[in-house]
């Protein structure tokens, strides 16, 4: 008696075990492929803003010449980053005129502008984020 319960016991465990194993395979490679799927080139033009070309003076005194394309989140928070052009401006030409010909040379350089012009960016918007920064023209004279 006691050997017939204890089999079906461990059967049941077993059984029970094996379809919370299953269940959880199943939910996890569901769950993978939404969570990654990356914007389409069509929505990323979409959200995204040109910012036109800004010419002003480093710390260094010497002269840039620079434009970017910004990365929203949505087309709310494209809509009002297009409204705050003038902030975007100012962020820009604030954070280059601290800065030296030389702290933009090369990748890590214009990838430190990049971060700037997000981070503070990000802090003005209230309808979304911006996602990424890129630079589409530069010029150091």
């Amino acid at each position: 008696m006691k050997n017939k319960f204890l089999t079906i016991m461990l059967i049941l465990l077993v059984t029970i075990t094996l379809v919370g194993v299953i269940a959880l395979v199943v939910i996890l490679k569901f769950s993978d492929g939404q969570e990654t799927k990356e914007p389409s080139i069509e929505e990323v033009i979409e959200a995204s803003v040109d910012i036109p070309e800004i010419t002003t003076n480093l710390l260094s005194n010497d002269f840039i010449r620079i434009s970017f394309k910004v990365q929203t989140d949505s087309k709310k928070a494209k809509e009002e980053l297009e409204k705050r052009d003038f902030q975007v401006n100012n962020i820009i030409i604030e954070e280059l005129s601290e800065m030296k010909a030389d702290e933009l040379q090369g990748k890590k350089g214009k990838e430190l502008i990049e971060g700037k012009v997000k981070d503070k960016v990000n802090s003005l918007m209230q309808e979304g984020m911006v996602e990424k920064v890129y630079i589409t023209s530069m010029m150091i004279q």
